[in-house]
């Protein structure tokens, strides 16, 4: 089955997740400098950015599509590896004398 063409909305979230990482890329400031945008402007590309994620995952859902868009080595297993962390275990690390 070929992959269908992204409808003009996924288009238009496309672009605009792409214009606002540019402007989050353009503007970025070394630490300890002040940033040239304001803090509320930052919050909104945040907030903008979590919207359309938001709504790509809800397109794709709809369509049917899964949203595994992480990049892939040709070679890289397809496999997942789960580790289950306890809280308070500490394994591999030396808790007492020696």
């Amino acid at each position: 089955m070929a992959e269908q063409e992204p409808g003009k909305e996924e288009r238009i979230l496309r672009v605009m997740k792409r214009v606002l990482t540019d402007v989050a890329k353009d503007t970025y400031t070394r630490p300890g400098y002040r940033h040239p945008l304001s803090d509320d402007t930052v919050k909104g590309i945040r907030d903008c950015l979590g919207l359309i994620a938001a709504r790509e995952a809800e397109l794709a859902d709809a369509a049917g599509r899964p949203m595994n868009k992480r990049p892939r080595f040709v070679d890289e297993p397809q496999t997942s590896v789960v580790v289950k962390l306890e809280p308070g275990s500490r394994k591999g690390t030396q808790d007492e004398d020696g």
